[in-house]
């Protein structure tokens, strides 16, 4: 059985992710270097990590027992095993956690796992969807979060939007979307990396508190995953408008749980009720937290990450079965 003794070993990549992966019943073991470099941050200072997170020097990987190693990104599997960890580790169960769906051709591209002995986790079902995930054996584990204590009040007539370095991400993250509807609707943009244009960053601890004052979540995001940020939003109570693209379309239910469309025209009308209609914004975001408490449950999310642990450690069939 998975236990707090349980170790797994992976890179520091997503902050938010791991913070919500840690929440489950095992310990993971996480790199560091001097230099901070990616996937070698450490813990750092942001996130409230607990004690089953543990930072292990990168030269001394080699000399330490794990049950599981996680992957994150291409450099996890195509370079950083081979420099950190040894041939022993690297024969140990594997998983690889894809977070993103194809960048290149959307429903061509071949996933860089190809490997029977490799069980590949997406995070949402539109990215299961668009890989060539090839013979490798695939599963979903939609995202969790934990429940906000904030209480949503929408004191601030305007949206927020949460992303970082928007300028330089340009279409893909909706940069000329945002840029259109800011003519038309008063819009904060938070997170690092983005200029003039925003407000700055606010830390992740932070964020529900201050989103929660906003009369809306808006989400210019044309071609992504499904953003934690989302999530966190619609777990705090925020009305959500975005595009009914990827897999938020299959979150918002449109005019009960949020907006989604893809008229922007249509988007700024619904964003321009929420702001006259303060008792409509708060319906709209109560109906969209009660999605959020039962698709994106953090209990739900470690028990189905324990459950997969167990599998893959143990050689049974990775079957992942809904948390009751």
């Amino acid at each position: 059985m998975i236990t707090s003794k349980t170790k797994i070993f992976t890179w520091h990549i997503h902050g938010s992710y791991l913070f919500y992966l840690s929440q489950g019943n095992y310990e993971i073991y996480i790199p560091v270097k001097p230099e901070k470099t990616e996937g070698y941050y450490g813990r750092g200072e942001t996130f409230p990590f607990g004690d089953n997170v543990i930072e292990i020097v990168a030269d001394e990987v080699k000399m330490h027992d794990f049950d599981c190693i996680l992957f994150q990104t291409n450099k996890n599997y195509l370079t950083d095993q081979f420099e950190i960890l040894s041939e022993q580790q690297r024969k140990l169960p594997r998983i690889y956690l894809e977070h993103d769906p194809p960048w290149q051709h959307p429903t061509n591209t071949k996933h860089i796992v190809n490997d029977p002995e490799v069980t590949l986790v997406h995070v949402t079902h539109f990215n299961k969807l668009m890989w060539d995930n090839g013979e490798t054996p695939t599963y979903v584990i939609e995202h969790g979060v934990t429940k906000s204590n904030e209480k949503y009040s929408g004191t601030y007539n305007k949206g927020i939007v949460v992303i970082n370095n928007l300028p330089w991400r340009g279409r893909l993250l909706g940069l000329d979307i945002f840029l259109e509807v800011s003519k038309h609707i008063p819009l904060d943009l938070v997170g690092m990396g983005n200029g003039n244009l925003g407000i700055g960053e606010v830390l992740h601890p932070q964020l529900p508190q201050f989103i929660s004052q906003y009369r809306f979540f808006f989400n210019p995001i044309r071609y992504t995953s499904l953003g934690l940020a989302v999530c966190e939003a619609m777990m705090a109570g925020l009305p959500v408008v975005g595009l009914a693209t990827t897999e938020l379309a299959s979150v918002i239910n449109n005019g009960h749980s949020g907006y989604i469309h893809t008229d922007i025209d249509y988007l700024i009308e619904k964003m321009k009720l929420l702001l006259n209609n303060a008792d409509h914004a708060r319906k709209i975001g109560k109906n969209g937290n009660e999605v959020a408490v039962e698709k994106f449950n953090i209990q739900r999310f470690t028990h189905q990450w324990e459950q997969l642990f167990k599998n893959v450690i143990y050689k049974k069939k990775a079957f992942i079965t809904e948390y009751v």
